[in-house]
């Protein structure tokens, strides 16, 4: 679209959901409109005050500005990261797109696996942003525009989130806060010319966001829901009990093992990067039956566990913090089984194999990445299976470090839970949680995923709430579970937070075991991918087709060096050898 002048022409992906009243105001300056799209309201915008517009917009997106005057190109991304924007350089021109699939049809762009890239997926789940795992393919960071002219790109970030001193929100008058401002979030978000669904995984966050758009709405929700054939990951109880609640028109997918392993390449194809998990796939799942039912629109509730500090993250950083100036204390073990009560396995452990297992690799109190480094550490055990001539290439290289010097300069001021907080929100969220099970797995069957939580008043409102209003001794999302004691049957509103999983190994081994698998992980394909070691990948193989697996570090492994393996694959089709140089 151009603008009325002729002068500005957009590309936009996504949606401004506070166009209306955008509009209004430039109506009252004495705009006039062509249209009634949100595209023309940017146009108007920019025309009017440039980049200052990127502060007016409340939405996802990812736009395109050309200045034909100037011959000057401006991009944008929203603030959170939910809709990407990719990038690449080549012989003095600058190609962008929603997908990096797409920049690889640029003459002389290949796609080759960026090491570096699977190095901090195989540490902090996700690149880190602007790497993405193709070389010479970027991605623009979340809150963060450029203008591109004949003399290079220049970047520069327009909002930061950042944890003030804490406001004057307490008790009751927080969650009365909390309240309108996710009421307006969801009314917002329910705009559309189409139907709005909503997804119900049965947890707090998701029925909170339903209970709130279902009195919002005037005819009943349609809301869908994951049903897993393992009774170890399966919610449907308590998404039952939802649906019943709201009077929702409530569809049900029930998902195995063999689901997950058959749609895990074309999962792969859609993340465009490897991962060590199975969860997108049952999302990518769900998002074709959402399709198929006519809805292209959903609300979820992404987000709210890491700007309410739901995550057990935050609450074993609590616990790690209270053990390490504590050493001597009787109620550590009690702490950690109090962690985790859903690991059946705990509760056979004794005290010392307990604070042995939590307290193995804990950090310094003064290190920045005291909450996560453990994580960071038991992911990166993967690495050990990497080719002696990928090991060499990355030596001396450290992602978490890297993170280290990303962070801001006030960071060390801040409490050790906005700490976590940052990390989860500013590296995970948008580079695992929006990407690879979100955007990517919604978008590749055309379903726009719109998530309350992150507008961007609730996120620095949550900024400054007291870290007790968030995490009250190791109950998580206090204020927000003010909100839904009002809303949710107490069987919800009281639940403790049950983390989404899916079965990994197992959907790939046994009965399961599919021909992609055992080609992906045969000797033959690792020697030619040259990325991993032939001799232990197949040590873990069998191992894992045994049925005996150890816990996280195995699964991981294996779903990593999978995906890697199906990324090549899919991509570069050849050798490796060339990503390692």
């Amino acid at each position: 679209m151009a603008s009325e002048t002729g002068r500005f022409v957009i590309s936009f992906n996504g949606e401004i959901f506070n166009h209306v009243e955008l509009r209004r105001d430039l109506k009252a300056q004495g705009h006039r409109f062509r249209t009634t799209t949100d595209t023309e309201v940017i146009l108007c915008l920019f025309e009017r005050i440039g980049e200052r517009c990127l502060s007016l917009l409340n939405g996802d997106f990812a736009f395109a500005i050309w200045d034909t005057l100037r011959e000057r190109m401006f991009i944008a991304r929203d603030r959170m990261g939910v809709r990407p924007l990719f990038y690449t350089r080549h012989r003095g021109a600058v190609y962008f797109a929603s997908e990096a699939k797409a920049l690889l049809k640029v003459p002389g762009i290949e796609a080759r696996l960026d090491i570096k890239a699977l190095d901090q997926i195989l540490t902090v789940w996700a690149p880190i942003a602007p790497r993405t795992a193709f070389q010479d393919i970027f991605e623009l960071e979340p809150a963060t525009y450029a203008f591109i002219d004949r003399n290079g790109l220049v970047m520069t970030p327009y909002w930061k989130h950042e944890f003030p001193d804490y406001g004057d929100h307490a008790g009751s008058a927080a969650e009365e806060k909390l309240d309108d401002l996710l009421t307006d979030a969801v009314r917002l978000r329910l705009r559309a010319d189409v139907e709005v669904g909503c997804y119900l995984s049965g947890g707090l966050d998701s029925s909170v966001v339903a209970a709130v758009a279902a009195g919002l709405g005037a005819q009943p929700l349609r809301t869908f829901a994951i049903a897993f054939e393992s009774k170890e990951h399966d919610e449907s109880y308590f998404q039952n009990i939802m649906a019943v609640h709201l009077g929702t028109r409530h569809v049900q997918m029930r998902m195995t093992s063999a689901d997950i392993a058959t749609n895990f390449p074309d999962v792969v194809r859609h993340m465009e990067r490897p991962v060590i998990r199975s969860a997108p796939a049952p999302l990518y799942t769900l998002a074709r039956l959402v399709r198929g039912s006519g809805i292209k629109a959903v609300l979820t509730g992404e987000g709210a566990d890491e700007i309410f500090a739901g995550y057990d993250i935050f609450k074993e950083a609590k616990v790690r913090r209270f053990c390490t100036r504590q050493p001597g204390s009787r109620f550590r073990p009690l702490l950690f089984r109090r962690l985790y009560p859903y690991l059946p396995n705990l509760s056979r452990q004794t005290p010392e194999y307990l604070s042995a297992f939590f307290m193995a690799g804990s950090a310094e109190l003064g290190d920045p990445l005291f909450s996560h480094r453990p994580r960071f550490r038991s992911t990166s055990a993967t690495k050990m299976f990497f080719s002696r001539d990928v090991k060499s290439a990355l030596a001396g290289y450290d992602a978490a470090e890297e993170i280290v010097s990303l962070l801001p300069a006030d960071f060390r001021r801040w409490h050790p839970l906005n700490q976590a907080q940052y990390l989860e929100t500013r590296f995970l969220l948008p580079g695992y949680i929006l990407s690879s099970q979100g955007d990517r797995m919604a978008m590749a069957h055309g379903i726009e995923g719109r998530f309350p939580f992150l507008d961007h008043r609730l996120v620095e409102f949550a900024a400054r709430l007291h870290p007790e209003q968030k995490l009250k001794g190791l109950d998580e999302k206090h204020v927000l579970r003010g909100v839904a004691d009002k809303l949710l049957p107490s069987e919800i509103s009281g639940r403790r937070k049950q983390p989404y999983r899916a079965p990994d190994v197992e959907a790939f081994v046994g009965e399961t075991k599919r021909a992609f698998v055992e080609a992906a992980m045969g000797a033959e394909s690792i020697e030619r991918l040259a990325i991993f070691d032939p001799v232990t990948v197949e040590k873990l193989h069998r191992k894992c087709a045994m049925g005996a697996p150890s816990g996280f570090r195995d699964n991981a492994a294996f779903v990593a060096i999978l995906s890697t393996q199906l990324w090549q694959e899919t991509f570069s089709a050849g050798s490796a050898a060339r990503a390692v140089a």
